[in-house]
């Protein structure tokens, strides 16, 4: 029996439409929200789906529990989605109709302080999405060398300074070590050229992507969804960051992550994906205004053959 789901609390989720739309949702269907979160998208994708419908969410962060629908129709798997195919297995669903997954940080994980995601508020060193994790944003900062934290902030938050502000970073902890946001502001406001908030935005992301090994994990998930979903099921991913919508953008073109495909002595290559959007789609002006966060967004949507 379909129960309910609109009164239970989601963040405002990005291209929310747009996304689903993408999806082309049969009402029969399996679906996975391989990044469930506030629940956003998952209560659109139940919208659409009759009684024997299926919708498959995971997330690591013990929180979203809260979020889940009171739904017979919807399971909350409480895991990476870098493992997908062994969780779609164990709940009897080797093949899938669709996948989505939005790759940003939930709004609940950013406002709340002792998460330590956000510059503005005041909290532990964390940054940790799944809370079981070893690694925290304090280790990174802690252990890391000036050459390993240079490249962390250069290539995940395209710091400008990166150099800069690493050796600032490592000479800060020789004093203290870095254990609360306010401790690593102390540091990083030294040290700030350009816009704050921006500045601030750039460095926080790239220790949270570090930390979490998101790029790492986004790769073995797409390879994983290529190996699940059934032929002319879509896949609907939302980036936030140039590194993720590259890699998002080569699996969906080549079938892996470099510029140019892998290819045989005739020079072919095996095509996995037809493109739906032969470029990303991005938040309407109206959104941007709206949810600032909306603003880096970009959504791919391929399907496969």
């Amino acid at each position: 029996m379909k129960k309910d789901t609109s009164d239970f609390s989601y963040h405002t989720s990005v291209l929310l439409h747009e996304s689903i739309d993408g999806l082309r949702i049969k009402p029969d269907g399996i679906y996975v929200d391989a990044t469930f979160g506030g629940g956003g998208h998952s209560r659109e994708i139940l919208k659409q789906l009759n009684e024997s419908g299926r919708l498959i969410g995971f997330d690591q962060d013990e929180d979203a529990k809260r979020n889940a629908p009171d739904d017979e129709r919807f399971t909350l798997v409480q895991a990476n989605f870098s493992e997908l195919k062994r969780f779609l297995r164990l709940h009897d669903a080797n093949l899938v109709d669709g996948i989505l997954a939005d790759l940003g940080v939930s709004s609940w994980q950013f406002d709340t302080a002792e998460r330590g995601f956000s510059f503005r508020f005041e909290g532990p060193l964390d940054m940790r999405m799944n809370r079981g994790a070893e690694k925290t944003a304090a280790d990174v900062l802690n252990e890391y060398s000036a050459e390993e934290l240079q490249k962390m902030l250069s290539e995940y938050g395209e710091v400008r300074n990166s150099k800069t502000l690493a050796v600032a970073i490592v000479d800060g902890r020789a004093q203290k070590e870095y254990e609360t946001i306010a401790d690593f502001l102390s540091v990083c406001e030294a040290n700030r050229i350009g816009e704050r908030h921006k500045y601030l935005a750039q460095v926080f992301q790239a220790v949270r992507m570090e930390v979490n090994e998101e790029l790492g994990v986004l790769r073995e998930f797409l390879l994983q969804s290529g190996k699940v979903l059934k032929s002319g099921g879509r896949l609907a991913v939302i980036t936030f960051h140039s590194l993720e919508d590259r890699l998002v953008k080569n699996f969906m073109k080549n079938g892996g992550f470099e510029d140019e495909p892998e290819k045989d002595f005739f020079g072919n290559f095996e095509k996995r994906f037809k493109l739906i959007t032969k470029k990303p789609m991005e938040a309407s002006d109206k959104e941007q205004k709206e949810n600032s966060r909306s603003r880096s967004a970009k959504l791919r949507v391929a399907e496969k053959i």
